[in-house]
């Protein structure tokens, strides 16, 4: 099958053989995509390489006959999102959900132009622990794992001030020890921003939702910001991308 002009993201890239690599793209149409650019590593081939950068809108064609395809022609179609520092890493989180959670070759022009929202929104002023919750939350629903986040796992209504832990298979569940208020939850699902201490449990609550869907593995993510440095810039960067809303 030959795929053309189709609109793309590279989420991730590393070397294959001397002068090629291997790439997950993500397109409109046909959702996450295995690729193979040849000879994309050489002296002549800078301009191109520069197109197969995270972050790029691109417009690529395709020839996938495999399990892996093979990039034809590739170009930027908008400039870079220009992400720098905590914004940056947060670019890279979001890239490895959309890896570790989708399946390659199920299409979602819908959870395209949502992945494109997010990086025009990480470039602006959204606070990073609002915006990646948001994000989560959409994700997840259009992947078919969110649970509801209106009513427990009985059918009952959210209250407010009763506490809840999100289950992966029934969804919340009142609990006096559970991670989330229920005023978090209602919030979420009117896309209102909650209170920062709520905000922190909600990133918990989801964190924990997102790893039940890890096959016991980690993102990779979360350990790199675990190590990070307790410096000034590297300091700012982890509290931003890890959500503490004090630190915003």
């Amino acid at each position: 099958m030959r795929i053309e002009r189709q609109p793309a993201f590279v989420l991730h890239a590393r070397a294959w053989r001397e002068t090629s690599l291997l790439l997950e793209v993500f397109t409109r149409e046909h959702g996450r995509i295995g690729v193979i650019a040849q000879g994309v590593r050489g002296p002549r081939k800078q301009a191109l390489r520069a197109a197969l950068q995270p972050f790029v809108p691109i417009s690529v064609d395709l020839l996938h006959r495999s399990e892996l395809a093979r990039l034809i022609a590739a170009e930027p179609s908008g400039p870079a999102a220009g992400l720098l520092g905590d914004r940056l890493m947060a670019g890279f989180y979001v890239n490895e959900l959309l890896l570790r959670l989708s399946a390659r070759g199920d299409p979602g022009p819908d959870l395209f132009d949502r992945y494109h929202a997010v990086l025009i929104e990480l470039a602006g002023q959204t606070p990073l622990s609002w915006l990646l919750r948001r994000f989560e939350r959409d994700l997840l629903e259009r992947l078919g794992f969110a649970p509801p986040w209106r009513e427990t796992a009985d059918g009952d209504r959210i209250v407010p001030e009763q506490r809840y832990r999100l289950d992966a298979e029934v969804g919340p569940v009142a609990t006096p020890s559970g991670a989330v208020a229920g005023r978090a939850l209602l919030a979420l699902a009117d896309d209102r921003m909650p209170e920062p201490s709520d905000l922190r449990a909600l990133r918990d609550a989801l964190r924990g939702l997102i790893a039940s869907h890890l096959d016991g593995r980690e993102l990779v993510s979360w350990g790199v910001l675990a190590k990070l440095p307790s410096t000034e810039s590297g300091g700012q960067a982890r509290r931003s991308i890890s959500d503490d809303p004090s630190d915003q």
